[in-house]
C-alpha cells in the first residue's frame, strides 16, 4: 500500500517554491519513523547508512524520502509502524498527522509547502507526533 507520494503535490506547489518542498511534510514523518525504529527489515537493509546518518543529524528524513523516490509505502514500515501510520498518517476519514502539521507550522497566507526542512522544525513537529503516538499506544492500539 502506498501511503503518500511527493508527486501527488507537484501541481499544488506554489510556483515560487522548489519541487523539493513537496517532500518535506512526508519526509518529516519518515524521519520520526526512523527515529523510533518503526521501519521494516527491508528498509533497514537498503538504508542502514542513511538511518545512521539521520540519527547523527547529518541528513533529514526528507532527504531519505527523496532517496526513496518520494514514495512512502507500507513495505518501509514494520507491523507497529504500519498500524500507527494507518491510524495517524493516512486514515481514510482524516489525516491526523496533517492536522498536527498544519497546527504547528502553517500561518495565515502560507501553505504546508512553505515549511523548511530544518532540525528545529522537525523537533517541533516531533513533540506532536510523540504525543499522538503515546495516545495511540495507550488507548487505540490495544482495541
Amino acid at each position: 500500500m502506498i501511503y503518500d507520494k511527493a508527486k501527488y503535490y507537484y501541481d499544488d506547489l506554489p510556483e515560487d517554491l522548489p519541487i523539493e518542498q513537496a517532500y518535506v511534510h512526508t519526509g518529516m514523518f519518515l524521519g520520526w519513523i526512523v527515529e523510533n525504529n518503526l521501519f521494516s527489515k527491508e528498509f533497514e537493509e537498503k538504508s542502514q547508512d542513511d538511518i545512521n546518518r539521520f540519527k547523527l543529524r547529518q541528513i533529514t528524513g526528507t532527504q531519505i524520502y527523496m532517496k526513496w523516490g518520494g514514495v512512502f509505502a507500507d513495505d518501509m514500515l514494520n507491523d507497529e509502524g504500519n498500524q500507527f501510520a494507518m491510524y495517524y498518517f493516512n486514515n481514510d476519514k482524516r489525516w491526523k498527522y496533517m492536522d498536527n502539521y498544519m497546527d504547528v507550522f502553517v500561518d495565515a497566507g502560507e501553505t504546508l509547502y512553505h515549511v523548511q526542512d530544518t532540525w528545529e522544525n522537525y523537533f517541533e513537529l516531533k513533540e506532536e507526533i510523540d504525543y499522538s503516538y503515546m495516545f495511540w499506544k495507550n488507548n487505540i492500539q490495544k482495541l
